[in-house]
């Protein structure tokens, strides 16, 4: 093991709208049965990294239910393992992680009581594949002192402005760093996976301790550019960040396409996540679905089409959907149409329920739980 993990899934924001209400962005349910997290997750088993750490913060209760064990991922149990971090009271202070080096700061001691020299970090709400070992011997062969993964986008300005933007020369090496400037002068986005020396990592964090500083991209990255060699290693297959609901929403209709769900769950290497013992979905009388993906445990008495619907799933009589995303344990009422919508986990929708976005836009469904109430 020449590395140890590093995953920061305590992000929220407000482009999420409601979706992030009760949950972490890296809880987020993705293609049908598995979590943002698992991706990340996967990616550092598969790399035969056993010694991971999450650190998490908002709302991180049902992320920490999915990542109670660490068998689903096949961390080692002896000689590493999967720890969850959570902000802590301690006699030196008794802040929530005011950014991503301050997280990484506040359990400094995970990293100085490991043995490995390199450190990966990556966030919790990427959608992708990456063998990590191939980036840390481009680290290793071009003498980096940090190195980004960054990818080489096709989207509009909207789009690229939501990440860091790079820029590098001939040798690879990133010369402008920006983060999420107001004009992206560049179409090559850092994706959020980093590999450093783990002692550098260890110091560099208590300079900026020292200096009251606390965003790794801000106070490390752009600020050392042109001090560290900080390099760029290229991502040429697919990868998504899901922050923003239209971006979660298009993540989850990639699925729905054959090539994208054998790149990632027939190639190998797989991804993996906690598996619910549920029965297989069941096809009532009258039920008709097409280009969608049903998970285990659903009941589906309508109409479903290019649709994703999660576990513990229930569509009455006469239903229609379409073109929509149905999170777990959402009970659909008879003669009901939803179109364009994410309906909300454990949701309750009446029979005659009409929801669907107009204009291309995706309306998030939050409804009251009914059959939970006393």
């Amino acid at each position: 093991m020449r590395a140890v993990g590093i995953i920061f899934a305590g992000g929220n924001n407000k482009r999420m709208k409601e979706l992030s209400a009760k949950r972490a962005i890296a809880a987020m349910p993705m293609a049908g049965s598995f979590r943002a997290i698992d991706f990340a997750l996967s990616n550092m088993t598969n790399s035969h990294i056993q010694r991971v750490a999450v650190l998490t913060q908002f709302n991180s209760r049902s992320l920490h239910e999915h990542l109670s064990s660490s068998k689903w991922w096949d961390f080692g149990r002896k000689q590493g393992g999967l720890y969850t971090f959570t902000p802590t009271i301690t006699n030196e202070g008794n802040s929530w992680y005011k950014g991503t080096a301050d997280a990484l700061n506040q359990n400094i001691d995970f990293l100085k009581r490991s043995h490995e020299p390199y450190v990966i970090m990556a966030t919790g709400d990427g959608i992708y594949k990456l063998d990590y070992n191939k980036v840390l011997e481009y680290h290793i062969a071009k003498g980096a002192d940090i190195t980004v993964v960054c990818k080489d986008l096709s989207e509009g300005e909207d789009e690229l402005t939501r990440f860091g933007v790079v820029k590098c020369n001939e040798e690879g090496r990133i010369v402008e760093f920006e983060e999420k400037p107001l004009v992206a002068e560049s179409n090559t986005v850092s994706i959020g996976v980093y590999v450093m020396r783990r002692r550098h990592l260890i110091e560099i964090l208590e300079r900026c301790a020292k200096e009251d500083r606390h965003d790794f991209v801000k106070d490390v990255l752009i600020r050392y550019k042109n001090v560290k060699k900080i390099m760029a290693y290229k991502l040429d297959s697919y990868w998504r960040n899901i922050s923003t609901v239209e971006s979660y929403y298009k993540t989850n209709m990639d699925f729905l396409n054959k090539e994208t769900r054998d790149y990632f769950f027939k190639e190998y290497p797989e991804i993996y996540t906690k598996v619910d013992d549920l029965p297989p979905a069941k096809y009532n009388a009258g039920s008709a679905v097409k280009n969608s993906i049903v998970s285990s445990g659903c009941i589906i008495n309508g109409a479903v089409e290019n649709s994703v619907l999660f576990r513990d799933v229930y569509i009455g009589n006469n239903c229609t959907i379409k073109n929509s995303i149905i999170l777990n344990d959402v009970y659909i009422g008879d003669d009901s149409v939803i179109e364009n919508c994410i309906v909300e986990s454990r949701d309750t929708l009446r029979p005659g329920t009409t929801y669907k976005g107009e204009d291309g836009e995706i309306k998030i469904v939050v409804e009251k739980n009914v059959r939970y109430l006393l």
